[in-house]
């Protein structure tokens, strides 16, 4: 059978746990961390937290989802149209290599449309298999459609403007249009 990612709902605060103990289990999951630049008493702390509040995403077969429920920290799998969500693999691979490159991400709801087909609006946008990812104003933004989040984050490097961004390589890269050929 094929693995397919699915999104777990866990209890509040309990999403290293949760990854602790699936890893124990042999089960490959994901918890994507934001870092996070925080004053405190006279001094900035970056602090480390799920980036996706109660959600830990887990790359398992469809029979082995009556398992994720013995893991304590559990409570259901994310349902859609009375079936068990399943997550595309590029965006967890945008959601991933997004999470390592931006540091105060933010996500943003947005309505969840099967029937949708993301379009290039200007320049500079990248389309990837239905999730544009868009640089605007100091900001970048990836859409995942499956989820119904858009992630933000604020980019401190001017050189990105007027150029694209590649995830979809093993190594994002920003390329001018002459070293795209």
């Amino acid at each position: 059978m094929q693995k397919n990612w699915y999104a777990v709902y866990t209890k509040q605060c309990w999403e290293k746990k949760v990854v602790s103990l699936f890893t124990k289990r042999k089960i490959e999951s994901f918890c994507p961390l934001n870092y996070r630049q925080v004053k405190s008493f006279r001094r900035y702390k970056i602090l480390r937290e799920p980036l996706f509040k109660s959600y830990v995403f887990v790359n398992i077969t469809p029979a082995e989802i009556a398992l994720l429920k013995q893991v304590s920290g559990v409570i259901s799998i994310l349902y859609w149209k009375n079936e068990p969500a399943v997550i595309k693999q590029d965006e967890i691979d945008a959601i991933k290599e997004f999470a390592n490159d931006q540091k105060n991400i933010e996500l943003d709801r947005i309505g969840v449309n099967t029937y949708d087909v993301a379009r290039l609006i200007d320049n500079p946008s990248y389309f990837m298999e239905g999730n544009t990812l868009a640089v605007k104003n100091k900001t970048l933004k990836v859409s995942l459609p499956s989820l119904g989040y858009i992630m933000m984050a604020k980019i401190e490097d001017e050189s990105l403007f007027g150029k694209e961004v590649f995830y979809k390589t093993n190594r994002p890269g920003i390329y001018t249009e002459t070293q795209k050929q």
